[in-house]
């Protein structure tokens, strides 16, 4: 039997930290900071919600409890994805 795995794993993301400004994720070695201000989607849920983040592929992180799909470029700079979800 062979149990060696078929497939290349995504490196892992995790949130580190959450307050009142916004969230961090580490993603390999480098840790990115989501704020409120440009991600108002995260503000109000539960942190449940946010801890359960996926990385599918390098560089593209899923929350699939909030249904939200954000890549390293548009975190990092904000300014050049002007469109956000409306927060009820």
């Amino acid at each position: 039997m062979n149990s060696e795995q078929l497939g290349k794993i995504a490196s892992d993301v995790e949130v580190t930290n959450i307050s009142t400004h916004g969230i961090w994720l580490l993603v390999g070695e480098r840790e990115l900071f989501l704020s409120y201000e440009d991600f108002p989607w995260f503000k109000e849920v539960p942190i449940g919600n946010i801890l359960h983040v996926e990385q599918p592929t390098p560089g593209h992180f899923y929350w699939p409890d909030l249904d939200v799909d954000l890549s390293i470029e548009s975190i990092e700079h904000p300014e050049r994805f002007p469109l956000k979800a409306k927060v009820s």
